[in-house]
């Protein structure tokens, strides 16, 4: 064996070992733990689901209200100057008829998605979700009122699902 400092266990591998086909294995079980997190603007966005609440960041500047929370305005480049609750209602700005499931496989009763703009929010902020309570999706129409169903509170865990779907509101 050489002089040199071994810095991993296990045999030095020599070209001879290749051509016959020996391979050296080591085995050990590593100690990996994994961190994540959403970052300032998305944690308080989860934080604000949780308690039954849309939280959008706002920026002094221009004057934009960002919903999903943003950690800087994309319009001025500054940082965001804090963080407001939104309305659970709004308009439907575009939408689609779905027959494909999460995994890619075909089904036969369509998921009905939109992107929704949220009442108190700037032009052309919305969230993507679920659309439900609509029988027929011919009924659904650019403009649309919607209202957020929530599951309820002890069912919350500071996730997008914890609002369920966006339903139709009827305008009086």
């Amino acid at each position: 064996m050489s002089e040199k400092i071994k810095r991993f266990p296990g045999e030095e591998l020599k070209g001879a070992d290749i051509r016959v086909g020996k391979v050296p294995t080591i085995r050990f079980r590593p100690r990996v733990r994994y961190l994540w997190s959403a970052g300032v603007a998305m944690s308080r966005f989860i934080e604000g689901l949780k308690e039954g609440k849309i939280v959008a960041s706002t920026c002094e500047k221009c004057g934009r209200i960002m919903v999903p929370p943003r950690a800087f305005c994309e319009e001025c480049f500054k940082p965001v100057d804090g963080y407001t609750p939104v309305k659970d209602t709004g308009t439907i700005n575009t939408w689609s008829v779905s027959y494909v499931a999460g995994d890619a496989s075909r089904i036969k009763e369509p998921i009905l998605v939109a992107v929704i703009d949220m009442d108190g929010a700037s032009t052309g902020m919305g969230l993507l979700h679920l659309l439900g309570e609509i029988d027929d999706w011919k009924q659904i129409k650019f403009g649309m009122r919607v209202k957020a169903v929530w599951k309820p509170p002890e069912e919350r865990t500071g996730n997008i699902t914890d609002i369920r779907y966006f339903k139709p509101v009827k305008e009086v």
